[in-house]
């Protein structure tokens, strides 16, 4: 699939929670009152069903790529919240890098690229999260064989032509 100047195309990589339905809403926690996540502050915020250290959902997010690019996170995996941040920049940094290589192989030119990570904040426990990210590229391909080209290349020659004449000599 090519991506033309004026198209970009982006690539995003989202959380997901167990336990949600269609509309949002969360499961019902299970109350046992257990550390699930170690190191986490055990105090139950106002209008929360439980801690960061006993959210059932922090423990069981998982991430997983949507693009059809070969990249990491295919299947759903699990990140532990504090190297999520980073597992995801990596793995933008992956379709970034494919973008180059498209390019290349195509006789194109990246003319943008950008990465944006984004947040969100659990609703169970309202620790604030790394949720996903989303990759977006524009690739120019060079299309000789357009007729189109050739003049705008012609026009282009003639307006230049001249310019840089050294009268010295």
């Amino acid at each position: 699939m090519g991506i033309s100047i004026g198209g970009a195309l982006g690539y995003g990589m989202w959380g997901t929670f167990p336990g949600t339905t269609g509309t949002g809403t969360i499961g019902e926690s299970q109350g046992t009152g257990a550390i699930r996540n170690p190191g986490e502050d055990t105090k139950v915020a106002p209008g929360r069903k439980s801690s960061p250290a006993e959210c059932e959902t922090c423990k069981e997010r998982k991430y997983q790529d949507g693009s059809d690019e070969m990249v990491s996170f295919k299947t759903a995996q699990h990140m532990d919240p504090s190297e999520a941040a980073t597992g995801v920049r990596a793995h933008e940094q992956e379709h970034v890098a494919n973008a180059y290589d498209k390019a290349a192989q195509n006789n194109g030119k990246v003319l943008q690229a950008s990465v944006a990570i984004h947040t969100a904040i659990c609703p169970e426990c309202g620790t604030t999260y790394v949720s996903g990210g989303l990759t977006t590229t524009k690739i120019k391909y060079s299309d000789e064989s357009n007729p189109y080209q050739k003049d705008m290349k012609a026009q282009q020659g003639e307006a230049l032509r001249g310019q840089h004449l050294d009268m010295s000599v």
